[in-house]
């Protein structure tokens, strides 16, 4: 078994693209168990907090850390709110990263039948992965980024480009993603989502964290007013 790569965050990181600071000396740790939402207004820094966590950016300062070091990119994915497929059939992507990783052919069939399974998409394996629906390739996305048996899955705004139904089939699988044991962080704009999925919640404003804590007690007694205002739909600046 995989060392493990938690607890793992970042560290008085900041990040600066044209001459702005769009994140700024932020800290945040990820632990073991809980399914972590990260929320915020647009500009927030979300979608810039997961990258540099998944190592897509390199900070302008502070750092980013993980338990199993160096290595411990091999034990994360990352999925993106507009899925990124290979020109390949459903099961030639979902064999793809598992290839990579050095799997052998058996372990990459077994594990591939059984992702698709658990996804749905048995039955388009041979089907083209880019004329499948948004909702069929988010759960390839999903599927393939599942295959690896990541101990961490970042999940960026996953369902944005959805619709309710597709929304919830990819909601069943991130929860079964979470429920495997592989720890899940993910942004959102959908406050209804991080309710029913998210178990902590870490809420960023103008790339700062304002507020973290258990998910229960953020949506019922937010401790800043920014938080409140937010969960309120009021528009903060």
């Amino acid at each position: 078994m995989s060392r493990t790569i938690l607890p793992g965050g970042l560290q008085s990181v900041s990040f600066e693209a044209g001459g702005e600071r769009l994140i700024e000396d932020l800290t945040l740790t990820f632990q073991p168990g809980p399914l972590s939402v990260i929320l915020g207004p647009n500009g927030a820094g979300k979608s810039l907090t997961l990258r540099l966590a998944h190592g897509l950016l390199r900070p302008s300062s502070g750092k980013v850390f993980w338990t199993g070091g160096p290595d411990a990119i091999r034990h994360q994915a990352m999925v993106f709110q507009r899925p990124v497929l290979m020109r390949r059939t459903v099961a030639g992507n979902i064999d793809f990263g598992m290839k990579l990783q050095g799997w052998s052919r058996q372990e990459r069939q077994r594990r591939r039948e059984r992702v698709m399974t658990l996804t749905g998409l048995t039955h388009l394996a041979q089907r083209p992965a880019r004329v499948l629906s948004a909702g069929e390739q988010q759960r390839l996305s999903l599927a393939r980024a599942w295959a690896i048996r990541p101990q961490v899955l970042f999940l960026d705004e996953p369902t944005a480009n959805l619709d309710p139904t597709a929304s919830r089939a990819v909601e069943t699988i991130v929860t079964a993603i979470h429920e495997s044991g592989t720890k899940v962080v993910m942004t959102t704009h959908d406050l209804g989502q991080a309710r029913r999925l998210g178990e902590e919640v870490f809420f960023l404003h103008r790339g700062k964290l304002v507020e973290r804590g258990l998910a229960k007690r953020f949506f019922e007694q937010p401790k800043t007013a920014l938080a409140s205002a937010f969960l309120r739909g009021e528009l903060i600046w």
